[in-house]
């Protein structure tokens, strides 16, 4: 019974894996890139200055010089805040002082014209807004794993809803057919064909296994109203109306009919108002002051702290003071259980809270994923492809030659597509119209003709030369980025911008990645025509 029960979660592993496999690796892929989503797009519009070092100053002299210029560029605003310089020690970027706003509302409309923009901190003169080109960026990428692209958004995202519940599935149901599973961790025998596969499929899986059970199920988590609708739309309603209710009361967040008065500087010191949170809250540093004047409750203060690095980050410190006496508010600020829950959930899933050393460590993790995915699905094959010109002889059927080339065209193709992205980031006219769209329609012209050429090509030959492919695909780019832009490894080193030199680096390591494979699998090949 026990053998049977464990073969029966062999077959469910199997068969589920190769059913939503090559969307899964498709999921994986671009959501991976998510992790550095504004580091890709900032490489993606090298207009873009270098970022200057943050200075160290006074918040009392930040805070006037943000009053200041807030009083001459939105004078009747419904609201102010002004962002607080901290040099970023953990976080992925320094936070450079600046200030928001929000216009009164026109007649008619809910929300007012928004504006923001950075300053210096020593002499309050704004920075000079620099107009990047326009592109999808990392976040088109990111937005993908979950959306899809060039079909209807509620379609997407529950197609990848199955697919995701059905890789929650194959991990269980792994995770039970390898009894030895910790043991064969320790176990990779190269150059034996279908049992090297299984020890690569049996290493990556295990070394990621908390990760890929913890992304899958946060994963199924973000969507939660739209994948069991009934909860909300029975207390709630389901009209837009009611949705709004439900999110106002989930995020604390005021009512869109609230009436607000135009914004003045505050009559009480908010210097004082500052250093009271910093006192309160110890080694969480103050990030952003907000100001608003609610028509029935009098202005107020509102400081926010900065807990970019928690897990909590949806749900900072607030305190709040009036704008007129200094005195503290009392306000709702507490979080119910459910959503802090949630709110851990989601920042798992995302990462927004790991610094630099962490994020690596989900990129890397990501990584694994593909690669955990691609070896199953190549272990398929070879296990097939043997088994039926064992008993057959000949070709294999066509769909098994079906599954070979939608393998390389997706485990090898897609990648050349990531990198094809960047590539047309880099070519295509600074002008175009819907220049970021024409990104994306390179990305998968890049795909659709990497499966033709897969097709059209025996196996072994397919892979290597995709393989070249991608070598030259991730290896040129840094050569196009030193032709194309004055923002290449020969500037950002001496400089030392890590995030664009670490995307160029990144790339370069891409394609020795996939040399090196393409070296591993010519020579294996080689080795077997030699016995033959």
């Amino acid at each position: 019974m026990k053998e049977g029960f464990r073969q029966s979660m062999a077959w469910l592993h199997t068969w589920v894996g190769l059913l939503v496999g090559w969307v899964l690796f498709f999921v994986f892929v671009t959501g991976t890139t998510g992790y550095v989503n504004a580091e890709i797009t900032r490489w993606m519009q090298p207009e873009l200055p270098l970022p200057k070092k943050v200075v160290e100053v006074p918040s009392a002299q930040v805070l006037k010089l943000g009053l200041d210029r807030l009083e001459q560029v939105a004078p009747d605003a419904r609201m102010w805040s002004i962002t607080l310089p901290h040099r970023g020690l953990a976080e992925r970027t320094d936070r450079e002082a600046g200030i928001a706003w929000e216009d009164m509302p026109r007649p008619g409309l809910e929300r007012g014209r928004r504006g923001n923009e950075n300053f210096d901190p020593v002499t309050g003169v704004p920075d000079q807004p620099v107009e990047g080109r326009e592109t999808g960026g990392g976040w088109e990428l990111y937005e993908m794993h979950y959306a899809l692209h060039y079909i209807d958004y509620d379609v997407a995202f529950r197609i990848v809803g199955v697919c995701t519940m059905f890789m929650l599935l194959a991990i269980i149901s792994g995770v039970i057919t390898h009894k030895k599973i910790f043991k064969d961790f320790f176990t990779f025998r190269p150059g034996k064909g279908q049992r090297s596969w299984l020890d690569a499929h049996n290493l990556v899986s295990v070394m990621a296994l908390p990760f890929f059970l913890m992304i899958t199920y946060s994963g199924l988590v973000f969507f939660a109203f739209q994948y069991m609708p009934t909860v909300k739309d029975t207390l709630y309603g389901s009209s837009e109306k009611q949705l709004r209710q439900l999110y106002d009361e989930l995020f604390k967040r005021d009512p869109v009919d609230k009436v607000f008065e135009p914004v003045k500087r505050p009559a009480a010191s908010v210097e004082d108002m500052v250093a009271t949170a910093q006192a309160a809250w110890g080694k969480v540093p103050v990030a952003t002051v907000m100001l608003r004047h609610p028509a029935a409750e009098g202005p107020y203060v509102e400081i926010i702290g900065d807990y970019s690095t928690t897990l909590n980050r949806g749900f900072p410190p607030k305190l709040r003071f009036s704008a007129v006496t200094g005195e503290p508010v009392e306000f709702d600020n507490e979080t119910n259980a459910s959503m802090l829950t949630c709110n851990v959930m989601l920042a798992l899933h995302e990462g927004h809270f790991a610094g630099w050393w962490l994020r690596w460590l989900y990129f890397l993790s990501g990584v694994l994923g593909c690669a955990m995915i691609g070896t199953g699905l190549v272990l398929w094959t070879v296990k097939r492809r043997n088994n039926y010109l064992g008993k057959h002889g000949g070709t294999p059927s066509f769909g098994h030659r079906l599954v070979e080339v939608l393998n390389v065209g997706t485990i090898v193709g897609l990648p050349v597509a990531v990198a094809a992205y960047f590539w047309a980031n880099r070519l295509l006219p600074i002008e175009m119209a819907d220049r970021g769209e024409w990104e994306m329609h390179c990305l998968f012209a890049a795909w659709g003709w990497m499966f033709i050429y897969a097709g059209l090509r025996p196996l072994k030959r397919s892979w290597l030369e995709s393989l070249y492919i991608a070598v030259a695909a991730f290896g040129l780019i840094p050569v196009l980025n030193f032709l194309t832009t004055d923002k290449h490894l020969g500037v950002t080193l001496p400089h030392g911008d890590w995030v664009l030199a670490g995307f160029d680096l990144t790339m370069l390591a891409f394609a020795a990645a996939f040399a090196y494979i393409a070296y591993k699998l010519k020579k294996r090949w080689l080795k077997q025509e030699g016995k033959a």
